[in-house]
């Protein structure tokens, strides 16, 4: 039976990921999460997990070594879907050493460890994707965007540790697919979101802001970062079929991608549209705050795609409007008990 390993199996692409290989594979499934990881995005998943149901998880951290020797010398996935990270641009810029170390050696631990799997038995083969992500091209000025968007060879200018962090994992990828001929690809996924979006990130605080407040929970005032950066978005189910595709059709070794949608618009639109879907839009009032700024910001994020939808075929299906009516819809659920969610 196939297994396919994912790293940060509680995060919201790992969460997405799952459902999508349960519903579309035979695999049997194996989430690596940490002792502490919150469950909240997995909820749905565990009864399956409990009663061994093609899912397990297992516990390893990206920052301890032998953990993840161990449950690659148990396994011997088939593949490996590597999307563990500190992911927070913005919180980069206070935790800079640990956004450093969980990404970058936390991604070498990982891929060390499935060398020296290989190494002790010549007949496994695996299938990696490590997730970089469109940070590492930084702050491209915009007479240096190329006509159709940002390509896979354009110069990395990162604006954050966070960016400089997966930098270093994106090179990880090519480096142990080139030195050690490993089937490693990288992908370079632009700004994509949905239900289960960390509010960590501007569009998904926007939304869980506007739930509070039709729940009468806060002020009706969306407190709010830069607007004018530029961001194109793609839907988290979209991007999760991507990475399946990404092992599963012709892949090469040290190969990387951009993975993005088509919808370009400010994120002072994307604020708007998410408020237009509320019934108390015309009382929210907006509002600046400082802390929700970045030192610098990567404001130009516009994607070519090309290279990836010729190897694979994918398109993105889910269309903006929906992906932001869902998170919307997402936060209203959520919601409900407003006393255990700090507005952030």
């Amino acid at each position: 039976m196939t297994t396919a390993l994912i790293t940060g199996i509680t995060g919201m692409v790992g969460s997405h990921l799952t459902d999508y290989l349960l519903q579309n594979t035979d695999w049997n499934i194996v989430g690596v999460c940490r002792w502490r990881s919150p469950l909240d995005n997995v909820s749905h998943l565990l009864n399956r997990a409990n009663k061994g149901d093609r899912l397990t998880f297992s516990y390893a951290d990206l920052n301890d070594q032998m953990s993840l020797i161990r449950i690659i010398r148990k396994l011997h996935p088939d593949y490996v879907f590597h999307l563990a990270a500190q992911s927070y641009p913005l919180t980069s810029f206070t935790a800079p050493i640990d956004t450093l170390n969980t990404n970058i050696l936390g991604t070498c631990r990982l891929l060390e460890a499935l060398l020296e799997q290989t190494k002790a038995d010549s007949e496994y083969h695996p299938v990696v994707h490590v997730c970089a992500s469109s940070e590492v091209f930084g702050k491209i000025p915009r007479e240096k965007i190329p006509t159709g968007g940002i390509h896979e060879d354009c110069p990395f200018d990162p604006a954050s540790p966070y960016a400089i962090s997966k930098i270093g994992t994106d090179l990880l990828g090519c480096y142990y697919a080139e030195a050690y001929g490993l089937t490693v690809m990288t992908t370079r996924m632009f700004t994509h979101t949905g239900p289960r979006r960390g509010d960590v990130f501007h569009e998904s605080t926007f939304a869980k802001q506007i739930a509070l407040i039709e729940r009468g929970a806060i002020e009706p005032v969306v407190k709010v970062g830069n607007l004018d950066s530029l961001r194109t978005y793609a839907d988290v189910r979209d991007a999760v079929r991507a990475y399946y595709l990404l092992v599963t059709v012709n892949p090469v070794p040290g190969e990387y991608y951009n993975i993005g949608g088509t919808h370009t618009c400010k994120v002072g639109d994307t604020l708007n549209t998410l408020i237009s879907l509320s019934k108390r839009a015309a009382e929210i009032k907006v509002e600046v705050e400082q802390s929700r700024l970045r030192p610098v910001d990567a404001d130009l994020q516009i994607p070519d795609c090309s290279k990836f939808k010729a190897h694979t075929g994918w398109q993105p299906e889910i269309p903006y409007e929906q992906t932001m009516h869902d998170l919307l819809d997402y936060w209203r659920k959520r919601s409900a008990d407003t006393s255990s969610y700090l507005v952030r």
